[in-house]
Order: C-alpha cells, then structure tokens, then sequence
C-alpha cells in the first residue's frame, strides 16, 4: 500500500495570480479617477453682487481660489501657493494670448491676500481682461 505525501495529480488548482492582477489594475483605475473628479466638484461659496451676469468669451480660463487660499487653474492645483508658481501656471495655462479673458472664482472666506496675490500675478503677465465670479443677492436675484 502506497500512501501519498504530498497531493495526488488529480488535486484541482486554481491559480489567483492572473485574477489579482487584473483586480489591482481596475483598483488603481477607481482611485486616480476618483481623485480627477474631486478636484472638478470643488465648492465655491462665491461673494455677493447686485449687478447681473455678463456675457464672457468662451476661451478664458479660470483661476479658482479656495478658502484655505490654494489656487487651482483650470481644475489643476498650484502646488506651491508662492507667487513665482502661480505666475508659471498662469503662463502654462494662459498662452501668449495676453488679451484671453479670465475669470477670478475665489470664496467668499478666501484670505485677501490670495486674491490680491492672483491679481498680481495676472498683472505682471500682462492679461488686461480679468472678471470676478459673483453670486447675486437675493434683492437682486427677486428683480
């Protein structure tokens, strides 16, 4: 009588390796997406203003500033809050089109200096068409 040590040939295998990496691959996918998506659903609380929307060219581009004053171009996130970046991302994103209109988002409880610091950084490059995004007030909304 022969006893076997190990496994017999007719043990059944099923082999995960292939099965993990396709499932890594997919978990890697949802991650880098979710992140992309948090940055376009940002929320701004814009500031309150009793004059009505106008009409702005489709081709500006927008600088969005949070209220922990980090700026974002485009939904894209300046890295370094410093001026010296700021005025990079704004070339990057901006073009050599210095008459391209843009819009300034920045939230009501934004710190000053970071709007001021968006404006400066705007003007040192020569764009002479900025907009400030408002929100009407209700007075203004009811007219």
């Amino acid at each position: 009588m022969r006893i076997a040590a190990g496994r017999r040939e007719d043990d059944f295998e099923i082999n995960v390796i292939s099965l993990i990496d396709v499932l890594l691959t997919l978990l890697m996918f949802f991650v880098l997406t979710t992140t992309f998506v948090q940055h376009s659903r940002m929320q701004v609380t814009l500031p309150q203003a009793d004059t009505h929307d106008s009409d702005v060219a489709r081709e500006a581009f927008v600088i969005l500033i949070d209220r922990d004053g980090r700026y974002y171009i485009d939904s894209n996130e300046v890295l370094n809050p410093g001026l010296d970046s700021l005025k990079e991302s704004i070339e990057r994103f901006g073009g050599d089109n210095r008459a391209r209109p843009v819009i300034l988002r920045a939230d009501a409880l934004t710190p000053h200096q970071a709007v001021v610091t968006a404006m400066d950084a705007l003007a040192q490059l020569g764009f002479t068409h900025l907009s400030i995004a408002t929100t009407q007030t209700p007075a203004a909304a009811a007219k």
